[in-house]
């Protein structure tokens, strides 16, 4: 019998532990963090009159450790104020409070006996049904419960969080020998759903799936450098998003994850495996040892192949130079490999265009990666039953664009492994008895469906397979490819226009049939920003809605939902001085976003990642907001020398305004004083909730911590607002603190102008701004229509786009992407 899981513990306080009980905070899950006590005190302790006896002294480590979230970057919080969540502990004084918790996560340092004493310890209070996990990077699950009950080794399993817990999606499953199918199956669907974890089940092997393959990519990268004489700029270059891996690509990568750190990794592969081929690829090379006995072991100590100094110009960063040990200035790199794979277009294009270039950057990158495709294909079977488990796993843990499988689909299967066989390589004999089947691809899509690569035992009679045993991929057991595994929460877009479920589409957005009478709207402009064919749709959208459908949903499944409006066109119009072009714009803008708004059946949109000035106002104007928690909201035309013109400052002048409905002697000026905060100095939101936070989003909107279930989720509340009667909103007067409010928000600007936190042009734009959040030229208290108020955000917006300023700062974003202080 498995327990809800209401409570959790954490043991051990420091990066790792801490990080995993700030992300079951954020998923709303009191947390226990317990630590040992320690056997000194600090002199501040001691200046204090504290004794070793004081429970704040013994709850230390874990009360400075929740310190320390608070302060960390990037955040492991969604929100401070979650650090109350968890409650400090040790485990001499509160190990007795296991007994209420429902989860208990061991995540003491890397060391077999220690972690088997500190499990000996935990089955003293350890309650009927408590699931246990260690959060292990790649000791034996099976080693560590070797003398613990039957009961307490069913309960217990792996759990591998890649760290930073918030960040990194990849959550390892390791079950034990003995582990119950049920308790892999409960902490496995709380995982995906409650933290938003995407689940990869390994086996008990060293260094599990994700560690396994990205150690040896990164040992036969630090080979192929010291071998062939590449520089670490070099190696970089080449190893970083060119070749679909993340800007910190190889080197920085050792440096953020500590070398050290990475250096015990790869002893224990080293010291578990027999294969003397394997052992020799994962023999630590000697200049890391070197660094490491230096204390050169990366970011942490600001030191390791790279290391940032302060020069006469200012920080910079050198780069270490493996002949002579010393460090030297950065050089660019560049090469024409590198240019074309850069222009080649998607990802798969850009890889195979690289791995297959004649270059010397190109034969980097194509040792590099047939030597992970090779020794993907050979431990398949050993660390993993699927290669889709190992493709996630390198994509989620990894940060990687696409798996080795994907890879090897992107660059053609069987022309790179008659490349490889040329040059002396053996591909695994599954892998042959593949190709000669006919096969080039591992994945296909065929109606709609993702397909991959599948080998079960026995002879398939019919659809299902699942009553026959995979078998080792060493092992030529019977080869076909099976449908993709899809929860019911996880609706693809991509899949339903391949099942031609498109209902209406232009170049910049499509209307798709999500089923169950509801449809949704997707946005695919270029950086899916907003433009003329967006707003078509949405009105085209309302009108199919209006008479097919139960209601809508917007959401996409790009890199972000939405970064703002075209400005490349806004500019092209300023330029031209076509103010009647722009006039027109932006009360297009406006008067679609008042139709989605006042349209009578109900809109939900399900944003994620950036979503920025007019993506944010399109928020603004729906019935319910089911953002991804990993949204960064905000409106941040200021940064453009504009303001929010599509409704946006309308709509907070409006949100302010409620906050006073019904208390005639309540003060307005602080809520319009926040949203001229926020909006002035376009503060983006680290997270959805604390875009709530902001007033970006409001409290009743709900965040969605697995973003693959932000559509169905979007999709549930629409017909969720059916079934309980939808009526539209109704337009409303709003309140405004009129021209004495207007003079306090400039007074406003005014000090942080002279305080050096606006330049002269900021308070010109803050001018405008607080011209309209205050209602214009009207009396204190008046009420005004949204109209009213939108009528004054144009006219504000047009009167900036004819500055010279403004349009300085438009192109300088264009051209740079950051925004310029002028």
């Amino acid at each position: 019998m498995t327990r809800t899981i209401r409570k959790a513990a954490v043991i051990g306080s420091g990066v790792m532990g801490s990080g995993i009980a700030a992300h079951l905070a954020n998923a709303g899950i009191p947390c226990l963090l317990l630590d040992i006590v320690p056997d000194r005190l600090t002199a501040k302790e001691a200046a204090g009159g504290l004794t070793l006896n004081d429970p704040q002294v013994r709850n230390r480590l874990a009360t400075a450790a929740i310190t320390g979230l608070k302060r960390a970057k990037p955040a492991p919080l969604y929100d401070s104020e979650l650090a109350r969540l968890i409650t400090p502990g040790n485990l001499e004084d509160h190990l007795d409070q296991l007994k209420e918790v429902d989860w208990i996560i061991e995540v003491v340092v890397e060391n077999l006996s220690v972690k088997k004493e500190l499990l000996a310890k935990i089955e003293t209070v350890w309650q009927p049904g408590t699931i246990v996990s260690s959060n292990t990077s790649g000791i034996s699950i099976n080693e560590m419960v070797a003398g613990r009950s039957l009961a307490f080794r069913q309960h217990f399993s792996g759990t591998h969080f890649f760290n930073p817990p918030r960040y990194l999606k990849l959550l390892e499953i390791i079950p034990g020998k003995e582990t119950d199918p049920k308790i892999v199956a409960a902490i496995s669907a709380f995982c995906e759903k409650t933290l938003g974890k995407g689940i990869v089940m390994a086996k008990d092997t060293p260094n599990f799936i994700a560690n396994r393959i990205g150690t040896y990519g990164l040992l036969v990268t630090l080979q192929e450098m010291t071998e062939k004489g590449y520089s670490v700029d070099e190696v970089d270059a080449v190893t970083g998003p060119v070749l679909g891996r993340p800007r910190s690509a190889t080197l920085r990568t050792l440096d953020v994850v500590g070398i050290d750190t990475f250096m015990h990794v790869a002893r224990n592969v080293f010291e578990h495996v027999t294969d003397e081929a394997e052992k020799a690829v994962f023999t630590v090379p000697a200049f890391i040892q070197e660094m490491v006995s230096k204390g050169w072991i990366g970011a942490k100590v600001g030191q390791g192949f790279y290391k940032k100094v302060m020069t006469e110009k200012g920080k910079a960063i050198l780069a270490l130079d493996l002949e002579t040990m010393t460090y030297q200035p950065r050089k660019k790199v560049t090469s024409m490999d590198l240019a074309e794979a850069k222009e080649a277009g998607e990802m798969a294009d850009r890889i195979k265009t690289l791995v297959y270039g004649e270059g010397r950057y190109a034969q980097l990158a194509w040792n590099v990666t047939r030597k992970v495709l090779l020794y993907a294909a050979e431990k398949a079977g050993e660390i993993s039953d699927s290669i889709v488990e190992i493709d996630r796993a390198m994509k989620w843990g990894f940060n990687w664009a696409l798996g080795p499988f994907e890879i090897w689909d992107a660059i053609g299967l069987k022309t790179s492994v008659q490349r490889m066989e040329r040059a002396g390589d053996s591909p695994p004999e599954w892998v042959r008895a593949w190709i000669e089947a006919g096969h080039d691809s591992f994945y296909r899509r065929k109606n709609g469906h993702i397909e991959h690569f599948s080998q079960t035992s026995g002879v398939i009679t019919g659809a299902d397979s699942a009553e026959f045993k995979k078998v080792p991929l060493k092992t030529i057991g019977v080869q076909r490819y099976m449908r993709m595994e899809t929860r019911p929460e996880q609706i693809s877009l991509q899949s339903l226009k391949e099942q031609n479920k498109v209902i209406l589409a232009n170049k910049g957005a499509s209307l798709i049939d999500l089923g169950d009478d509801v449809a949704c709207l997707e946005f695919h402009s270029p950086n899916n920003a907003i433009n003329d064919d967006v707003l078509s749709m949405i009105d085209r959208s309302l009108a199919e809605v209006r008479n097919h459908f139960k209601g809508l949903v917007i959401a996409g499944e790009g890199k972000h939902f939405c970064v703002g409006a075209n400005i490349l066109q806004l500019l092209t119009h300023a330029f031209r001085k076509n103010w009647s072009a722009i006039n027109q714009m932006t009360r297009t803008f406006q008067n679609t976003l008042m139709r989605l708004k006042y349209f009578e059946k109900p809109v939900v949109i399900a944003p994620h990642q950036m979503t920025l000035g007019g993506g944010l106002e399109v928020c603004l104007a729906v019935d319910q907001v089911n953002p991804a928690a990993e949204t960064y909201a905000g409106l941040v035309e200021v940064g453009v020398g504009l303001i929010p013109a599509g409704g946006g400052t309308k709509e907070m002048a409006l949100r302010a305004s409620r906050r006073i409905k019904g208390y005639p002697r309540a003060d307005l000026q602080p809520f319009v004083l926040k949203a001229f905060e926020m909006i002035g100095t376009a503060k983006v939101s680290s997270s959805a909730y604390e875009a709530q936070k902001f007033g970006w989003f409001r409290e009743t909107d709900r965040v969605i911590i697995n973003s693959d279930n932000r559509i169905y989720e979007a999709k549930q509340t629409v017909l969720s607002l059916v079934a309980t009667g939808y009526r539209p909103p109704r337009e409303e007067k709003i309140t405004v603190i009129g021209e004495d409010g207007k003079a306090l928000l400039l007074l406003a600007a005014d000090n942080m102008r002279r305080s050096g936190y606006a330049s002269d042009y900021d308070r010109v734009i803050a001018g405008r701004l607080a011209h309209v959040l205050s209602g214009g030229n009207v009396p204190a208290g008046s009420c005004v229509t949204e109209q009213y108020l939108l009528d004054l955000e144009r006219e504000a917006f047009l009167s900036l786009c004819g500055e010279a300023k403004t349009q300085a700062r438009i192109q300088h974003m264009l051209t740079g992407g950051k925004p310029l202080r002028n």
